[in-house]
């Protein structure tokens, strides 16, 4: 039996009102021979509104560019002032 460790990037959402992407990532180290799971962990990252560099770090520039339209961006920037202030 040999293991091995791979990263799959397992769930994407789409939470809040300005369509901030949540990307859910399963670390699983399995055996190479029977390719099952032996254990698992969850890493979670989330990409806010605009930020394009997140997102393509994430994996997630495409959806990004669908999901963050100028009048989301524009919403999520009034809401960041309002909170400022």
């Amino acid at each position: 039996m040999a293991l091995k460790e791979r990263t799959v990037t397992d769930k994407v959402e789409i939470v809040s009102a300005f369509k901030h992407i949540q990307v859910r990532q399963a670390v699983e180290i399995y055996d190479t021979i029977s390719n099952e799971v032996k254990a698992q962990s969850y890493h979670r990252a989330v990409a806010v509104c605009g930020d394009d560099a997140a997102a393509a770090a994430l994996g997630v520039a495409d959806i990004a560019a669908v999901v963050w339209t100028d009048e989301v961006k524009a919403a999520y920037a009034a809401s960041l002032s309002v909170v400022a202030e």
